[in-house]
């Protein structure tokens, strides 16, 4: 398995960590941001991340029987970890604001479903996904992602599995520190597309 340090250095050989100013997914406002898609479109750094990430998977889990991924920066990590575990990886997707699944994609009554992310923040599309599966009458395990970013500051009850944890400060905007008001934001993930 990648050490912290390894995985740091990955990610920022694949300028997948950066610097400025960003709104997430979750509203809140960072100074750093993880962008997954450099890292996932670097095929060899992605793939020691998504195997070391799944090693720690299968240490964890013993009956995983489908992943179920968020899109958009889901889909491609939780088709690496399905491919690296040989089980069988689907992807909901935002109609009207909600999650749903489409494609014909199912989950069955009981089924063990992992959760697979890119980034955890707030957990709120991983709960999102957790909901989803519920409704199917599925059994969520757990939840994993490439980068846990929470600091312990999410509404997951079961326990996260990430190749690396980063802490990395979140703000309201109300609570922004002078460092970011005087820099331009930008909005770099994938939730309101």
């Amino acid at each position: 398995m990648l050490s912290y340090k390894e995985s740091l250095k990955i990610l920022k050989e694949a300028n997948a960590l950066i610097e400025g100013h960003f709104i997430l997914s979750s509203g809140l406002h960072s100074p750093q941001y993880v962008q997954c898609a450099q890292l996932m479109s670097k095929p060899e750094k992605a793939l020691k991340f998504c195997v070391s990430l799944s090693e720690k998977i299968k240490k964890e889990f013993k009956k995983i029987d489908i992943i179920l991924s968020p899109a958009m920066g889901g889909i491609i990590v939780g088709y690496e970890i399905g491919k690296i575990l040989n089980v069988e990886t689907i992807f909901s997707e935002r109609v009207n604001g909600e999650f749903k699944l489409r494609r014909d994609f199912v989950l069955k009554k009981n089924q063990n479903v992992l959760i697979v992310e890119d980034v955890i923040t707030t957990g709120k599309s991983s709960l999102e996904c957790s909901k989803l599966a519920e409704e199917f009458g599925a059994n969520v395990i757990g939840y994993a992602s490439l980068i846990d970013r929470s600091n312990g500051n999410t509404a997951i009850k079961k326990k996260i599995i990430s190749q690396i944890e980063l802490n990395i400060p979140a703000y309201t905007e109300e609570d922004l520190p002078i460092s970011l008001k005087n820099i331009k934001a930008v909005k770099p993930g994938s939730r309101n597309l």
